[in-house]
């Protein structure tokens, strides 16, 4: 079926739409040649990420991003005439051309990236291969918050050819999506055990763009996935053209709902089939509002059987077959250890990876130069703990001559840039040296940003980060032990490769203001005073230890990069919530503790404000006819610093 106009009931849909402007399908994959002539006029806008450059003609990630898109988005009478040519297109590099891998992390930026800018659908064609469909918190995150928005994740069940599960197509909410062939039947390489979020859609000798110009016929789960996540998009523009709202949600029940189970005359093992064969008419009709009839389940999987060519190789139209191979997930790959502040390390970062049958390469990401507007740039407002790297050993080495060696035992020894009390001592004596350094912005040993400190105030900036450190390095038990910063800057468009590979954005911070260190113990003592006259030794001790755990949930609880409203509003509410840790000190002291955190819209705000709604809710564990105690902040997200409206606010309720 090399001809994506032969899908049964493909030719019913686009009698009824053959897409609508308003509905936005995200391309998450390699770079796309957006200049081939499939894609001349399609609404496509391409947003900066961590891939620079251009797609290259012999690019693997190239040729397999560009064929995606052009799944979906070809034009009518081009090369390729994708499913939804009427749509709008976000393409969202996320796999470059040098054989690395990207990361969940990176995966999970993407996917927010295409949240905010207003995505309806997602399509990832790729995938990282896992034991029971588990995925890093990032991504899982990432996942929910589309659900959250009423937005759908397309993504490819992977060709391992093995009943195995992918991430992010195993993880709940996320529509998964298998391949068959051109005679209707599951393809040997499709993976399968996705049994309740998931359906197969012709996966073999699929016709596609190539970067460059031409076309050819590749195969894989890779290239179903686009073919699904287009007529998800058409159906929700059948949605606007009937008034209604596009409610992804329920176009992904239409497609499970509907979708037609094999038979034995498929295969021997009905669980390959996922739920069942894509079924376009019946989805259709399910979006109409009408029920899908046995009959028409019947004629459907009869229109599927029929045979259009051989093989799942990839057949290339322009006399070039490049054979391609099986493209396979990896294992979890462990990055060489960051050099960064003792002792902070670089955590395991899983790896996702692109599963269509072509070339097999790895894919990860490489810097980008691209200039900083702050207008332009999104805001981050980011909680962590400090660290820094080298970048390189040449870097690395000129620290370690600069700084001045160590005596030991009336011995001097040359000095560990890696010490990080070596470190703090030396840009104490050397401040403009700061700058030589990759300062970065940790999450549980996890490297999320680089931040660079620039304009007028950079040099105060560098100040306050050297006074962070040396703050992290205090006893844990220290007045001046800095358990947590924040860091408020812009997405300068550029990014870092780190001493271990691995890249990672770059913030620039403009001012001091919002550069806060957590000092825990000086925070809780400040509380037990508030209520020091009334309390026991038995309730400071409690207010002591619910409070330190209170500041620790909310910074592993919520972990979050910073760039969205919601998070940047969380981030400050957590901040602030540390500042004014006395508030709750009363509640606590009662023996409450903290039941939830939950952010919403405000339904009051300032003209030209982002204003978000904070509660933080205490019950009490020993009786649960007790009312719980509810505390709000209002929080203004649309300056670089964000602001608290008002006080905080607190009340009780049953609820």
């Amino acid at each position: 079926m090399p001809n994506i106009s032969k899908i049964p009931g493909i030719q019913k849909l686009w009698a009824e739409t053959t897409g609508d402007s308003t509905i936005c399908v995200a391309v998450l994959d390699g770079l796309v040649d957006q200049n081939h002539p499939c894609f001349a006029g399609a609404d496509l806008t391409k947003l900066p990420t961590l891939i620079p450059g251009e797609a290259t003609a012999n690019g693997s990630m190239s040729v397999h991003g560009t064929h995606v898109a052009s799944i979906i988005f070809g034009q009518l009478n081009s090369p390729v005439q994708g499913i939804a040519p009427h749509c709008r297109g976000l393409i969202i590099p996320v796999f470059a051309d040098n054989g690395r891998n990207l990361s969940q992390l990176d995966l999970a930026r993407a996917i927010e990236q295409a949240v905010e800018a207003g995505a309806h659908i997602i399509n990832i064609s790729a995938g990282q291969l896992t034991d029971i469909g588990e995925a890093e918190g990032w991504l899982e995150k990432a996942v929910q918050r589309c659900n959250e928005n009423n937005v759908l994740i397309v993504a490819a069940a992977g060709n391992d050819g093995c009943e195995c599960l992918h991430v992010p197509a195993s993880l709940p909410t996320v529509l998964a999506v298998g391949a068959m062939n051109e005679q209707g039947k599951p393809i040997d390489f499709s993976n399968w055990g996705y049994i309740n979020q998931g359906i197969i859609a012709p996966g073999e000798n699929i016709l596609g763009a190539k970067p460059g110009g031409g076309t050819q016929q590749l195969s894989g789960t890779s290239f179903a996935t686009p073919i699904v996540a287009g007529v998800a998009a058409l159906l929700l523009s059948l949605q606007v053209q009937r008034r209604e709202k596009p409610d992804p949600h329920k176009v992904r029940t239409a497609l499970l709902e509907t979708a037609i189970p094999c038979t034995p005359n498929d295969t021997d093992d009905l669980s390959r089939c996922l739920l069942g064969k894509l079924n376009i008419s019946g989805a259709l009709q399910y979006i109409r509002g009408g029920t899908v009839s046995e009959e028409l389940q019947t004629l459907e999987a009869v229109d599927s059987v029929e045979a259009a060519g051989c093989g799942c190789g990839g057949t290339d139209t322009n006399q070039q077959s490049p054979n391609p191979e099986e493209f396979t997930p990896s294992e979890v790959v462990a990055p060489t250890p960051v050099a960064t502040t003792a002792p902070i390390t670089t955590a395991t970062i899983p790896t996702i990876r692109p599963t269509a049958m072509s070339n097999r390469v790895s894919n990860y990401v490489t810097a980008s130069q691209a200039p900083s507007e702050l207008a332009q740039s999104t805001l981050v407002y980011a909680l962590g703990t400090l660290g820094y790297d080298f970048g390189s050993e040449a870097r690395r080495d000129s620290f370690k001559q600069l700084m001045p060696g160590i005596a030991i035992e009336g011995t001097t020894v040359p000095a560990n840039p890696y010490d990080a009390r070596q470190m703090v001592d030396y840009l104490g004596a050397n401040l403009s040296e700061a700058k030589s350094l990759i300062w970065t912005l940790n999450l549980e040993l996890t490297p999320i940003y680089a931040i660079e400190p620039v304009g007028g105030f950079a040099r105060d900036a560098y100040a306050v980060l050297q006074e962070l450190l040396s703050g992290q390095i205090q006893a844990e038990d220290s007045t001046d032990y800095v358990e947590r910063v924040s860091i408020p800057g812009v997405l300068s468009g550029r990014s870092v490769k780190l001493f271990s590979g691995q890249v990672v954005p770059v913030i620039e911070v403009y001012n001091i203001r919002g550069l806060y260190g957590w000092k825990v113990n000086n925070l809780v003592n400040a509380a037990i005073q508030t209520v020091q006259a009334t309390a026991t030794d038995a309730q400071e001790e409690a207010i002591r230890r619910t409070l330190t755990s209170f500041l620790s949930r909310i910074y592993y609880d919520l972990r979050n990069l910073g760039t969205t409203s919601q998070d940047r509003a969380l981030n400050f509410a957590a901040t602030n919530a540390f500042q004014a840790a006395s508030t709750f000190a009363s509640a606590v002291a009662e023996g409450m503790e903290l039941d939830s955190i939950t952010v919403e819209k405000s339904p009051f705000c300032r003209l030209d404000s982002d204003c978000w709604d904070v509660k933080l809710k205490f019950f009490d564990p020993e009786n649960s006819r007790r009312a719980k105690k509810i505390f709000r902040f209002t929080i203004d997200v649309s300056d670089l610093i964000p602001v608290t409206l008002g006080e905080v606010r607190t009340w009780s309720s049953p609820y």
